[in-house]
């Protein structure tokens, strides 16, 4: 069975001046300045500038004389709404030559795992080689020519959404050319804020195109951080030591984003990621429910403002909902409605983020899944086994799971992770850019 079939059933939906070089301890360097740079004349109040926005207000510096290629999808736009392949193209001093596309294609349109072919960009006129058909990872043939690829995804904090894996193979590929080509990734916020790091570890054995790092599930750094640390970070990228030490990682920092800061208080207005990813509250849900929806029986999504937030369950009312999950989750809020058609479910309303944990509640769902029928997981087998770990991160916690069914023990599943969390956090606290 293949991942599209996968995601169907089991309601996944659609899904979907910083220089590091080489790594820490020992073959390249961290520049980080003791206090953030000014922002430019004119920055709106209140707003936070993305890398692209600093870019350009650098005049390009950095990219002057370079012959470029830029990886990106539809959120790929600066703080006024432009693309940033436009405003790379018109950029004085910037060779853009080439674009690539990920998963959902340039324009953020493909649904989840359906295959993108190249094509022909219809603004600009570059060819857009695609990284989710033929190719996951740029070949030697579309890096040939090129002296930097800029990088700039709008990621959404779950390790599982697969922006942040297209990246970690880019920079691979580039790292491994025959003259290693500059990697320049344009940050910006997590959506989630840079404070939740929480959920699942994911074991080595099991990393893949939705699980491309040994992250707790919500990891909490920016795309830019999460770059840095597994560039740094020996055994990262599956590439040879002397080839991770030559390679060139810088990432174009944001000015005025802080970690408390969730989506809502950035001043930037949301652009859908993925189809199903259409505004900031769905990038929180997937965190919540993209895990516990699988092969459960529950569903999260029910059209345009609900996705990954609005749950149901077959032959279940809003009030039996409530009534199973209302008070498991500190800071979250289970809402019953009622859609047009009849259907019944519940509504996740965060009501305390502050103490809110974004993947409890796919651990609840996992376990309510048992107790209201017959353990859904015991006869996951093979293929759907496979992916189900994939994305969950823990095969022991699976096989729990698949042996305990409801009286699974979320609570030392949870303090294990913590600690996971933990250290995570301890490892990664060198590459963070932001207080």
């Amino acid at each position: 069975m293949d991942r599209r079939d996968f995601l169907h059933l089991t309601a996944l939906g659609s899904l979907g001046a910083y220089a590091l070089s080489g790594c820490a301890g020992g073959g390249g360097a961290v520049s980080v300045p003791s206090a953030p740079p000014a922002a430019p004349a004119g920055a709106a109040a209140g707003k936070v500038l993305l890398g692209i926005d600093v870019l350009a207000a650098e005049g390009f510096a950095r990219l002057q004389g370079l012959r470029v290629g830029l990886v990106t999808h539809r959120a790929g736009v600066n703080g006024a709404g432009q693309r940033t392949a436009d405003v790379l193209a018109r950029a004085p001093g910037v060779r853009l030559t080439k674009l690539f596309g990920p998963e959902h294609g340039i324009d953020g349109v493909a649904k989840a795992d359906a295959k993108v072919g190249h094509a022909k960009d219809a603004r600009t006129g570059l060819p857009v080689y695609s990284l989710y058909g033929a190719t996951r990872k740029p070949t030697p043939e579309m890096l040939a020519g090129l002296d930097a690829v800029v990088i700039d995804f709008q990621d959404i904090g779950a390790r599982s959404y697969t922006y942040v894996s297209c990246m970690r193979l880019v920079i691979e590929a580039c790292f491994a050319a025959p003259r290693p080509v500059r990697v320049i990734v344009l940050d910006r916020p997590n959506p989630l804020g840079g404070e939740k790091v929480d959920g699942p570890f994911l074991d080595r054995k099991w990393r893949s195109y939705v699980g491309a790092y040994e992250t707790p599930y919500v990891h909490g750094l920016t795309i830019g951080e999460l770059a840095r640390w597994a560039v740094a970070t020996p055994g990262v990228l599956e590439v040879d030591e002397a080839t991770r030490r030559r390679g060139q990682l810088e990432v174009v920092a944001m000015r005025g984003w802080r970690r408390a800061m969730t989506w809502n208080l950035t001043g930037l207005r949301w652009t859908p990621t993925s189809p199903m990813i259409d505004n900031p509250q769905a990038a929180l849900g997937y965190a919540m429910t993209g895990l516990g929806c699988m092969d459960s029986g529950f569903s999260h999504s029910a059209g345009v403002g609900r996705n990954f937030r609005f749950l149901t369950y077959p032959r279940r009312k809003a009030a039996e909902l409530v009534a199973a999950l209302g008070s498991t989750v500190p800071g979250l809020t289970p809402q019953p409605q009622q859609l047009a058609d009849g259907t019944q479910g519940v509504y996740l309303a965060v009501t305390d983020y502050a103490v809110f944990r974004p993947t409890a509640i796919s651990l609840q769902l996992f376990r309510q899944a048992c107790v209201w029928a017959p353990n859904p997981f015991a006869g996951l087998t093979g293929g759907k086994r496979e992916l189900f770990i994939k994305h969950l991160g823990s095969e022991a916690f699976f096989e729990e799971l698949r042996a305990q069914g409801a009286r699974v023990d979320l609570a030392r599943w949870t303090r294990r992770w913590d600690g996971d969390a933990a250290a995570f956090r301890a490892r990664a606290a060198p590459f963070r850019l932001y207080a």
